[in-house]
């Protein structure tokens, strides 16, 4: 099989790595080159290939062993792994770089609820040290005053701004925002599919029809079409004897006929697989089952602060009616009578009213502009329909806190515990 390398790709990762290999006159080359865009486009896959192809060897570390009970196990390990990089560079006389995946879910820092430990911080000084003195590199408790080989760095992630700045400043690390465009995709696409003799205009015609959906959808739905035979497999020789027959088996491995690899079958599968993934994001459960205790916590600093006012409100017509009796009693008593409702249009309140008639749960949402791009969006609020005034006075408290972001109401059926509709309300 041969797998197809996106030429800005390979260019990339290719002068990167070269160029840390080469004395150019009075240039600052930097170490690390970061890799970062959508999940499942491809970054690590493609880095192997290109890494095959230069005949360069790589030594890996997982984002997941970033963190340890023991403070400073990380650190030490990355300081580790580029000695073992400089030395197979001298030993065996080629190429060797150091691969960090998914940096920033190791170090990154996506909220205020991520907790940052002492092993995050040693993990940003210690690359940021690496970057600065790339041949003087040692492991605590030693020093060793022999200058090490330049190893090349290539971190990969999906979201580098939550990275220490630092660390991915100009000079330390070149970025490269990975993110294929159609061309590529046919071309990945056509690698995947090349042993099954699926023609090219075919291969076209499948990308163009799934245009949104990352590359490792492609990859699935391949997969996807095995299933088939799989599952007429187990039922051959019964549920009960799969393990038997998988494991430490004396029988040859059992021997599937090529699926159906027609284009109609194809897209059939992958608007299978589409409504799959839709659902998921159109559930969000755990959105559902945690909103009740962020709406009640926003509506009772709300009513606080209402009775706060109403509060100072009362004091005053107090003092206004001891100092005149006759001519503030009448105007106190319809002050204090009159209900204080936050100031909405007519249209989101229109909305709200629709929303509740229909008996519907009503959620509210926010987002700022970077995010509203990935669709992350966060939840303000989520109440039942019989709580409409509850509702306008956390809608309006959300529109006061945000004023620089995206708010939409969402209509909830309570039943089927799915999204009605999702309408915007506020655009920065």
């Amino acid at each position: 099989m041969s797998y197809y390398i996106a030429p800005r790709f390979l260019n990339k990762l290719a002068v990167h790595i070269t160029k840390n290999f080469m004395e150019l006159p009075g240039v600052r080359v930097p170490l690390i080159l970061g890799i970062h865009g959508r999940k499942g486009e491809g970054k690590s896959f493609q880095c192997e290939l290109v890494f095959q192809q230069m005949g360069v060897e790589a030594l890996h570390i997982s984002g997941g062993e970033l963190e340890s009970p023991d403070a400073g196990d990380p650190a030490r390990l990355i300081r580790l792994r580029y000695r073992e990089a400089a030395e197979l560079i001298k030993v065996r006389g080629r190429m060797c770089v150091l691969m960090i995946n998914d940096l920033d879910a190791g170090a990154g820092r996506f909220d205020r609820t991520t907790q940052y430990t002492v092993n995050t911080q040693l993990v940003n000084a210690t690359l940021m040290n690496i970057a600065d003195n790339p041949t003087n590199v040692q492991l605590p408790g030693s020093y060793d005053s022999t200058p090490l080989h330049r190893v090349p760095i290539i971190v990969t992630g999906n979201d580098f701004s939550t990275l220490y700045a630092p660390l991915i400043r100009d000079g330390r690390m070149e970025k490269f925002y990975w993110e294929p465009n159609r061309e590529d995709k046919i071309g990945i696409v056509a690698g995947m599919f090349e042993p099954d003799g699926v023609p090219r205009r075919e291969i076209e015609q499948l990308v163009d029809s799934f245009p949104d959906r990352s590359l490792d959808f492609y990859s699935a739905l391949r997969s996807r079409l095995y299933d088939e035979q799989v599952e007429e497999f187990i039922h051959s020789i019964g549920i009960d004897r799969v393990s038997a027959r998988l494991v430490n088996s004396s029988e040859s491995p059992p021997q599937f006929k090529k699926p159906n690899f027609t284009l109609p079958h194809l897209i059939e599968m992958g608007h299978l697989m589409s409504e799959e993934h839709n659902w998921v994001e159109r559930m969000r459960l755990s959105q559902e089952y945690n909103r009740s205790l962020a709406a009640g916590d926003r509506i009772s600093e709300t009513a606080v602060r209402n009775a706060s006012r109403e509060t100072e409100t009362m004091k005053t017509i107090d003092r206004n009616q001891i100092a005149n009796p006759e001519t503030t009693a009448p105007n106190a008593g319809n002050r204090a009578s009159a209900p204080q409702t936050p100031h909405l249009s007519p249209e989101i309140m229109e909305q709200l009213q629709q929303i509740a008639i229909g008996g519907h749960r009503i959620g509210i949402e926010y987002v700022d502009k970077r995010r509203f791009q990935t669709n992350a969006w966060k939840s303000c609020a989520s109440l039942s329909a019989d709580r409409q005034t509850e509702a306008i006075a956390a809608l309006a408290a959300c529109l006061q806190e945000h004023p620089k972001d995206y708010v939409r109401l969402v209509a909830i059926d309570p039943n089927a515990k799915r999204r009605i509709t999702e309408t915007i309300i506020q655009r920065p």
